[in-house]
């Protein structure tokens, strides 16, 4: 069996590369747009632009499970994986795995609704699927500390919402887990971490870690926002992180049914453990 990894040489990309060599995956190929940046796999590498078709049937023959990571480009998303799936149909890939967003069907974040489009896209293709409705990565905010501590607070707009996150690393497992083992196909996961947090209990994890006091400050959606746009972040791009941490606060990032750690066979990495690799590189 071929797997194809498309995004491979994305950060979760390279976490599922490694998680299948760890398998003993043998026949493995990265997909990506750019092969400049992939010449490190030690994997076969295939161009594959997810807005060039060209390209999509020309890497995807001969592959007989593609793991779909979603594009980063939100907005093109719908389009961008509706023409991997044709492709996919054309070359006669046997079963798709895709990474949506926990809960796509009723979340309140706005990436909902491509993630979803993208799912109805993959039912109706008629090809063999599986869904990964993976929460945040845990990595979305402890990529924030150095910042929190240059600051002084850890800032956001989620209230008291909890957040199910699980490390990168974590939802790359069971992604190889699904690609190497049966009795997946047909199957929709909602993959999320085992123990859920507030950003207030985030920034006492950081402040207990650190030796520094770091409280959390909330912000209304447009201040949040606003104060991005201050980092050099694009409006728009701004905007759009504000609005899906306002969603944590609504409780579009919880989620207690463990599936993910079901599916690993193990517990899911601690937040403790997450905020000490991230305080690890900053020393």
């Amino acid at each position: 069996m071929t797997i194809g990894v498309t995004g491979a040489a994305g950060q979760l990309g390279r976490f599922v590369l490694a998680s299948l060599r760890k398998r003993g995956a043998g026949n493995v190929v990265a997909l990506v747009r750019s092969q400049d940046k992939a010449v490190d796999l030690g994997v076969q590498v295939r161009e594959a632009d997810y807005g060039v078709v060209a390209t999509l049937d020309s890497s995807l023959k001969g592959i007989d499970t593609l793991l779909l990571i979603s594009s980063s480009e939100v907005g093109k998303r719908k389009a961008q994986h509706a023409n991997v799936i044709a492709a996919a149909a054309r070359q006669g890939v046997k079963h798709i795995v895709y990474t949506s967003l926990l809960r796509a069907d009723s979340s309140p974040l706005s990436l909902a609704e491509e993630h979803l489009a993208t799912e109805k896209d993959l039912k109706a293709s008629g090809l063999p699927v599986t869904i990964l409705r993976n929460s945040w990565y845990t990595e979305n905010y402890t990529g924030s500390i150095g910042g929190a501590l240059a600051g002084g607070a850890f800032i956001g707009s989620a209230g008291d919402g909890r957040i199910s996150s699980a490390a990168r690393a974590d939802y790359a497992e069971a992604a190889a887990i699904v690609l190497t083992s049966d009795g997946h196909i047909g199957r929709t996961y909602e993959l999320a971490g085992d123990t859920s947090y507030t950003l207030t209990e985030l920034a006492a994890e950081i402040s207990r870690q650190s030796g520094r006091d770091i409280p959390y400050r909330n912000l209304s959606v447009a201040d949040y926002a606003a104060v991005l746009a201050g980092f050099g972040l694009p409006e728009p791009l701004a905007h759009a992180i504000a609005g899906w941490d306002f969603g944590a606060s609504q409780g579009g990032l919880f989620d207690d049914g463990h599936e993910l750690s079901r599916l690993l066979g193990r517990p899911t990495t601690s937040l403790g453990v997450s905020v000490a690799e991230a305080l690890s590189k900053l020393a």
